[in-house]
């Protein structure tokens, strides 16, 4: 049983439509698949009739964009409620940090000498819920001012370049009681990489559980052994499932295949079994 909990498509900053996705996962030799694009859930329906077709489980997920002691931190969330009126309106105030940020970007780009435009943007992203910083280094791609998306974010758009530019994200202890109040299940995404590393020890994940945080990723190609080994022994601690997954963005993030790290249908079933069940 092969259980990739962590994926994106077209609709926010991976390369597969969503259907090209839950093929390429079917391919793959995965049962079940999560789709869970940052900030957006519009992918979910393509994706569920894709995975009709092909006889794969689709797990119905998210990627939101939070923040924790000042610091980014991603959180994954499992089939809550589409329709729930506070999580909407808070996704929205998200997307809309992400839209308002990309002139501001393309202003510091060009502060730069680097001429790239709303519609060079626009040209690439899509059908993406609300362009990203990916998108952005795609169009300079497309120009020739960069090889790939690594090196974008590494020379430009990552904290600390010169053309990166802040913006809105949900307070992390408020979108995990939210997604738990519209049905969901919360798991931190990638906790010991990227800023999460430097504010998430043990006493944060213990303040995360009590605000009703459902898990932890683990298997991650942005954790190396030993901070797997310590993740599952705070999910341990906590009596906390705990997750692997890919982070599959089709060719926009390299080595990142799908089913390079899965989920144990042991975990799978303490977190998601009674909302999704497992293949038979």
């Amino acid at each position: 049983m092969l259980i990739d909990l962590h994926t994106h498509s077209t609709r926010s900053d991976g390369t597969d439509t969503p259907a090209q996705l839950v093929q390429a996962a079917a391919a793959a030799g995965l049962d079940v698949v999560a789709l869970t694009d940052h900030d957006a859930m519009t992918g979910w329906g393509e994706a569920q009739e894709a995975a009709d077709r092909v006889g794969i489980t689709l797990v119905r997920g998210l990627e939101i964009s939070c923040r924790f002691r000042g610091r980014s931190v991603h959180l994954l969330g499992y089939e809550p409620d589409p329709t729930h009126p506070a999580l909407l309106s808070e996704l929205e105030a998200v997307l809309d940090g992400r839209r308002q940020r990309l002139p501001r970007t393309l202003e510091a780009l060009r502060g730069l000498g680097i001429d790239v435009t709303e519609a060079d943007v626009l040209a690439v992203s899509g059908d993406a819920a609300a362009t990203g910083r990916p998108h952005i280094a795609d169009a300079m791609i497309a120009q020739g001012v960069v090889e790939n998306r690594d090196e974008a974010f590494a020379r430009y758009l990552m904290p600390g370049r010169p053309a990166y530019v802040d913006r809105y994200a949900a307070d992390l202890e408020q979108m995990i009681a939210l997604l738990v109040e519209a049905g969901g299940r919360p798991v931190v995404a990638h906790p010991a990489s990227r800023q999460s590393r430097t504010i998430l020890d043990a006493d944060a994940f213990a303040l995360l559980t009590d605000a009703g945080l459902a898990g932890i990723e683990v298997d991650h190609n942005d954790h190396d052994t030993v901070a797997r080994s310590w993740l599952r022994g705070v999910a341990a601690d906590l009596d906390l499932p705990y997750t692997g997954s890919s982070d599959y963005h089709g060719t926009g993030k390299v080595g990142y295949d799908l089913g390079v790290n899965t989920t144990a249908p042991g975990q799978y079933v303490r977190l998601l079994g009674d909302l999704v069940p497992l293949p038979v």
